[in-house]
């Protein structure tokens, strides 16, 4: 089963115009965070939200805006050395975000990460914090699961197996632990390299029933103009870079939704074409990997 796509508001400079695009060529989430678009992304969501109630949308607790951090601070759930930092994944300060989130949404969030965990002290005991404030917020309906998004986590901070045993001792056998988020593309190709072995978080997270949300597969914008013709067609003979880069991510074992910041219909019906190609054979991605040196 190939994947899908979903939109990610975090460059999106008209949201609700990029919306329009991704629902029309197929995509099933918005991805989103209440720091994103300075904070605006969630209340230019909601609308379209209303409007669209299949769609499902997942957002995140952990980075805030100056603006957030003062209510935050109002509320209690901040202390001033907490606020200047940018970055909180206490329990008080989660739950509170949690909620805020849903009423700037306008809805209930079907999924919320804690947000690149790897940034505090202690990793575990962070997530462990956030965990136990998701867990329950999950139970008494205010979500409907929770994950962890980061960038580069799972190079060391912590795996998918300690993800799984913090969420069950936060939650027990029952826990609400349901995705998780990370970057894979041709700049960021160890996943791939690991996926292709059996490894790693795309297939730890597979077989722990977890969804996984691939997150930058053009790396920002950048990949298509650092994909050279010679590795576009060692990817798929005729292809353009855009498509060849994108053609790696959603070809790579273990990938359930791709997460893009296009804005412009035509890059949403580009990328829906590249998800009805076939899915490039393991032999072509291990090439790609051995000539990028994954």
């Amino acid at each position: 089963m190939s994947p899908d796509l979903a939109l990610g508001t975090y460059r999106c400079r008209n949201i609700p115009q990029a919306t329009v695009h991704a629902i029309a060529c197929g995509a099933t989430w918005i991805d989103t965070a209440p720091n994103y678009h300075h904070g605006r992304a969630q209340p230019q969501l909601q609308s379209v939200l209303a409007g669209n109630l299949d769609l499902r949308v997942s957002t995140k607790a952990g980075f805030f805006t100056p603006d957030i951090a003062t209510a935050a601070r109002d509320a209690g759930v901040l202390t001033p050395a907490e606020a200047a930092s940018g970055h909180c994944l206490t329990h008080r300060y989660v739950a509170w975000q949690s909620r805020r989130n849903a009423t700037e949404l306008g809805r209930t969030p079907d999924l919320v990460f804690v947000h690149n965990p790897e940034r505090a002290a202690r990793p575990h005991d962070a997530i462990a914090g956030a965990f136990t404030a998701l867990e329950v917020e999950a139970r008494a309906g205010r979500i409907g699961s929770y994950g962890v998004a980061t960038w580069t986590g799972f190079e060391g901070a912590f795996s998918v197996a300690d993800l799984l045993d913090i969420a069950t001792r936060c939650g027990g056998p029952g826990h609400h632990l349901a995705a998780v988020q990370l970057p894979v593309s041709l700049v960021m190709l160890k996943p791939v390299a690991q996926a292709l072995d059996g490894t790693g978080p795309l297939a730890e997270a597979t077989a722990a029933g977890l969804n996984t949300f691939i997150s930058a597969p053009l790396h920002g914008g950048e990949l298509p103009a650092m994909v050279t013709d010679e590795l576009a067609q060692l990817i798929d003979p005729g292809t353009t870079p855009a498509d060849a880069a994108l053609l790696v991510t959603v070809s790579t074992p273990g990938v359930n939704h791709v997460i893009l910041g296009a804005g412009r219909a035509q890059h949403w019906q580009a990328a829906q074409r590249v998800l009805a190609l076939p899915p490039l054979p393991a032999k072509t991605l291990h090439e790609v990997v051995d000539v990028l040196g994954a």
